[in-house]
């Protein structure tokens, strides 16, 4: 496996605060001393959004690894002036990732070259990441729990940046320890547990 040295962001802005979101819900990040650091301009707004920028943390660790630092919900802004998350005002939902629109904003906005991917076999992500740098997955968050079963696939993202026939390896936004979060190494048959067969290819 080549060496691919990628800067580690969370989605929050304190790592340490994934097992309180999962134990108390997205109102633990009320607690976040550093949630200013977010690009947040409340931290209402933080709350709102931290539990759907895996996709921004990704992007945000894409970008670091080629020396910029963007704040997380600045990109997630611009993103959703792309169409890459849909904000309902009513109910305050957020729905997104959406690709189509995430790979137009990363082009135009970082001169990124990234294409949306589906039926990806897990097998192929090493030949994948031999034409891109990185490749955005999508998989189940427990994940973080390798040992177990999880009860779908899909539905978050992490950022894989290196890939052998034999294993991959991938920075973790919601991961639960510093174990579970950088530089994450599984065998490519537990991944296929966890991965969606989709996800977006992304190079400098």
């Amino acid at each position: 496996m080549q060496q691919t040295k990628v800067p580690y962001f969370s989605q929050w802005e304190t790592p340490e605060m994934t097992l309180p979101v999962i134990t108390e819900g997205p109102s633990a990040l009320m607690r976040d001393p550093l949630w200013r650091h977010s690009g947040a301009e409340t931290i209402e707004e933080y709350v709102r959004w931290a539990a759907n920028v895996c996709g921004m943390a990704c992007l945000k660790m894409i970008l670091a690894a080629r020396g910029e630092i963007h704040p997380t919900l600045e990109l997630a802004r611009a993103c959703t002036a792309y169409g890459g998350y849909v904000v309902n005002e009513i109910d305050a939902s957020i729905k997104g990732l959406i690709y189509a629109p995430f790979v137009k904003f990363a082009s135009e906005r970082f001169g990124l070259s990234a294409e949306t991917m589906t039926n990806v076999d897990t097998a192929a992500i090493p030949e994948l990441l031999s034409k891109r740098q990185f490749f955005i997955a999508s998989v189940h968050h427990a994940i973080r729990w390798p040992e177990r079963e999880p009860p779908s696939k899909g539905g978050h993202l992490v950022l894989v940046t290196v890939a052998s026939p034999e294993t991959a390896r991938f920075h973790n936004p919601s991961g639960h320890d510093q174990a579970s979060q950088a530089d994450v190494t599984l065998p490519l048959a537990t991944f296929d547990r966890f991965f969606a067969n989709r996800g977006i290819a992304v190079g400098f």
